[in-house]
């Protein structure tokens, strides 16, 4: 944060309220440097991590230029547009866009794919001055004209990196290339990789530079383990860290869609609420998900890289990383997941010894080194998988009932319970039942 007020970076009175409203009191670094520049309509490149304040950056002089020029509200042609990679990050700047905008006349909407088209046409149709988008959804109302991009006065794209690293470059360049060449660009990105850096040079006229460091401090701030876990007791060692009476509200992030729903299977089968989110989930189903981890009816949500920049859920815990993900850069995104509002925040890696040298790379990029633990967990056979008491987080309605294993018998040698995630080293076992065993994780260093 800073010294300054919002008042003394030319943000006008008539903004104040709502600023007052969402508690923002002094504007974060990002916000203290780029707002001024943007009120004198230059363009700007951004580099900051999710968490700086890049929405109110951006959006507080995007709502004040617009509305100190006047502009007859237009049905389909925005002044405005704002693009981001998920459905979940669109929807955040937009609800931001309107909460700081109430105090205008300004026409918002936002639109994303994974849900019927036809409100968002209607939406369009009744005139819009700023457009909040993911790129392919765009592209096809774009292209069944209930949408023109010609009076694009003002073009944001946020989180860059992340637009890139989904596939979208070719949509963002057609995007791009469909709005006036005579306009003020910002481009927003946590990383600038040698595509965001072609796309903004592309992109942007004689831009100011406005890096802000990685929060370091808020990385510091979350405290960080590793043990190294064999892929084959991951799901074990996690139902552990859940059952800790410390974990309130849990993310675990893997790398794969298919991985994210069978972790979450696993976990409702030893009677944790969990739910999955991920790129694979209709619009609907990712709604409900993220609302039932709000709420409080589910604790544990399991995603993949989609929901580490463009969720923002108050009271989160803990984060697991079930898998490490590809890029170092993500790991500070992941476990920015909690910590969040000066709170403090428990980050936990599970570290195949395959993945060790991913790990240092992760360490390297943070400039510090990780504790290492020794996790002591039980296997987990199929009449152990037990409902964990809710109460002692205080979360939610209901409770995700465990599943009876009905299987009779193993697999064979070295097979793997479906339910449980156990190896087996028999090979058979009808009904027999087998007595749990404690299985200590490896203490070699990550």
């Amino acid at each position: 944060m800073t010294n300054n007020l919002f008042s003394d970076l030319g943000v006008a009175p008539k903004f104040q309220p709502a600023l007052d409203a969402a508690k923002f009191v002094t504007p974060s670094k990002i916000q203290d440097q780029a707002i001024p520049i943007l009120l004198q309509g230059k363009d700007v490149l951004g580099v900051a991590q999710t968490g700086t304040g890049k929405t109110a950056a951006f959006g507080l002089p995007l709502l004040q230029l617009l509305d100190a020029k006047n502009l007859a509200t237009k049905a389909s042609h925005p002044y405005a547009l704002v693009l981001a990679p998920t459905r979940e990050l669109a929807m955040q700047i937009y609800a931001e866009l309107k909460q700081f905008g109430r105090g205008t006349n300004l026409q918002m909407t936002c639109i994303y794919g994974g849900v019927g088209q036809n409100p968002q046409v209607k939406a369009l149709r009744r005139g819009i001055d700023i457009l909040v988008a993911t790129p392919g959804r765009l592209l096809d109302l774009v292209e069944q004209k209930h949408v023109h991009l010609g009076q694009v006065q003002i073009l944001v794209l946020d989180e860059a990196d992340r637009l890139l690293d989904m596939g979208f470059i070719r949509d963002v360049k057609r995007i791009v290339s469909m709005t006036p060449s005579k306009r003020q660009s910002l481009l927003f990105s946590a990383t600038m990789p040698d595509a965001v850096t072609e796309l903004a040079d592309k992109m942007l006229k004689n831009p100011i530079r406005i890096e802000v460091a990685p929060k370091q401090m808020t990385v510091e701030r979350i405290e960080q383990h590793v043990a190294v876990v064999d892929n084959a007791d991951k799901i074990a060692a996690t139902i552990h860290l859940l059952q800790q009476k410390v974990v309130r509200k849990a993310i675990v992030f893997t790398r794969t869609k298919h991985g994210a729903d069978k972790v979450a299977k696993k976990l409702r089968t030893a009677g944790i609420g969990a739910e999955a989110i991920h790129g694979n989930k209709s619009q609907n189903a990712r709604n409900r998900a993220l609302g039932s981890f709000k709420t409080g009816d589910v604790w544990v949500l399991v995603a993949t890289d989609i929901a580490a920049r463009g969720i923002d859920v108050d009271g989160v815990t803990h984060v697991i990383n079930y898998e490490l993900p590809h890029e170092p850069e993500s790991y500070v995104h992941r476990i920015g997941r909690t910590g969040r509002a000066g709170a403090a925040g428990t980050a936990w890696s599970l570290v195949d010894p395959g993945e060790v040298k991913r790990f240092h790379a992760v360490e390297r990029f943070i400039k510090m080194e990780i504790t290492r633990e020794s996790l002591d967990f039980p296997a987990v056979a199929p009449h152990d998988l037990g409902v964990i008491d809710r109460a002692n987080r205080g979360q939610g309605k209901s409770q995700s009932k465990p599943r009876r294993n009905n299987r009779q018998g193993g697999r064979g040698q070295g097979g793997q319970n479906q339910n449980s995630g156990q190896t087996g080293s028999g090979s058979g076992g009808g009904n027999k039942r087998r007595r749990p065993h404690r299985r200590k994780a490896p203490t070699q260093a990550a």
